[in-house]
Formats: structure tokens, sequence, C-alpha cells
């Protein structure tokens, strides 16, 4: 049974460009009667995307800097929206996407739990159940306390990490956030990862690891150029991303 569906997907960005570089050109063009405002531009991030994942899977999305990887799970959390074509997804999500997301600066990482937990929907009872789980994952001990602007990457990548996969999201998304933790922290999130998938939860990571693919996803989405060229065993999408990752570099067109 399919939870996510991806169909015919596109996401443009628009921003201008040429624009005057200071309000003293804009005020001398506009004396001179020469209104250049600059013009409008469009940076392609993904083109014509589909594809389905079912309750339970494990896919690694794969693709060069710039591919639209981050791009995609922000559309498919709701951060973003289509430029054309539609998402639906049935499940709760709980995404694990840029450090930080969710946190309030100058509360403490304790009040942010519940900060965060609110804004992926879960209340207050269900925090309070999860939160001896998520303090001992963590690590922070009593830097539990401290503001999180005080926080270093790899803290908020143990915090972020704690909240998403403690609480009972079926659906988790993560991007390449874990790569910032040490190596240890980074073996227990594969550990608690390996633990959910067992428990049918849906679970996409990005990554550029070929390893972590073959060794724990089922499936592999690989996007070169803003478009989905494979999607099929993991094993051999790894192979199609180390072919196309040594050729060329992503354009900004479609």
């Amino acid at each position: 049974m399919s939870v996510i569906r991806v169909k015919n997907v596109s996401k443009n960005f628009k921003y201008w460009s040429d624009h005057p570089s200071s309000l003293k050109t804009v005020l001398v063009d506009t004396l001179r009667l020469k209104f250049q405002f600059g013009k409008m531009e469009k940076l392609c991030a993904l083109q014509d995307i589909s594809f389905e994942i079912n309750q339970g899977e494990f896919v690694g999305i794969m693709g060069r800097n710039g591919a639209g990887k981050s791009t995609l799970l922000k559309l498919i959390s709701g951060i973003y929206t289509p430029s054309t074509g539609s998402i639906e997804v049935d499940q709760h999500i709980a995404p694990l996407i840029e450090l930080g997301a969710g946190f309030h600066a100058d509360l403490s990482g304790y009040e942010n739990i519940f900060l965060n937990a609110a804004i992926l929907g879960f209340g207050r009872k269900a925090t309070l159940a999860a939160l001896p789980e998520i303090l001992d994952f963590s690590e922070l001990g009593d830097m539990i306390y401290m503001p999180v602007k005080n926080y270093s990457s790899g803290m908020l990548v143990r915090l972020g990490f704690a909240i998403a996969t403690h609480l009972e999201a079926p659906i988790i998304l993560i991007d390449e956030v874990l790569a910032v933790g040490d190596a240890g922290f980074q073996q227990k999130c594969l550990k608690k990862i390996h633990e959910l998938h067992s428990k049918r939860r849906t679970i996409i990571l990005i990554t550029h690891s070929p390893n972590a693919v073959k060794e724990h996803c089922d499936r592999c989405i690989v996007i070169d150029n803003h478009r989905k060229i494979f999607d099929g065993n993991a094993s051999d999408g790894v192979n199609v991303y180390l072919r196309h990752v040594s050729v060329g570099s992503n354009s900004g067109t479609c």
C-alpha cells in the first residue's frame, strides 16, 4: 500500500538577475528615465518527477549536489509546494531535513523538544511519554537546559534526530544532516533507523554514501539534472549514481 505518491512534480524557483547594485543607482536611472530593475529568471530544481513509496519501505535518494534531492524532501514534507504536479502523503511525517529546523534559538533544548514535537503535530501527552527516551538518546546531559543557539552542529543533530525518531511518526525523512555527527553517534543513528524499519516505519534517506544505501535501503531513487533517472534495486541504484557522479555537473535549466 502506497503512503507517498509523487505525480509529475516539477519545482521552479524565480529570482531577479541584473538588478541595480544600490539605491543610488536606482535613483540615478530613474532621473534618467531608465527604469531597469533587472529581469526575472527561473531556476529549475526538479522536472517531472513521479514515484510511489509503500508503507515500510526504506528508500535511499542519491544524486550529485544540486540535483534536487533536498528540494524533493521539502516538497514531500510540505515545506515547499510543487510548481506543477501533485504530492499525496497518507500518514504523519517526521522530517529531519535541516540543522535547527523547528528549533527556537533562545529556548533551551528541553523546551525545544516540546516546541518541535508540537510543530510535528504531537501533543504534550505524547511528548512526555517519549521524553525519557529522547533525553537518553540525545546524550546531551545537562546541556539539554542550555539555549540551542549555543549548540554545536553535532548537538543539534543529536537533539533533532532523537525527537524525530522517538515520536510515533510512521514516515521519517532524513537529509544528510547525519554526516555532521561523530562516527559513534552515526552508528547509533543507523541502528535506531534499522529498529524503526523493522517496525514497518517508512524511511526516506538522502545520502551520498553508496555503502549506506547498499547496507540499509530496500530501494534507491537516483536524481540527475533534476530528473529521476533510476528507481529500483538499491545496489543497482548505487552503480547508476557512481556512473553519473563522475561526469558533468547539474544544470539549473530544464
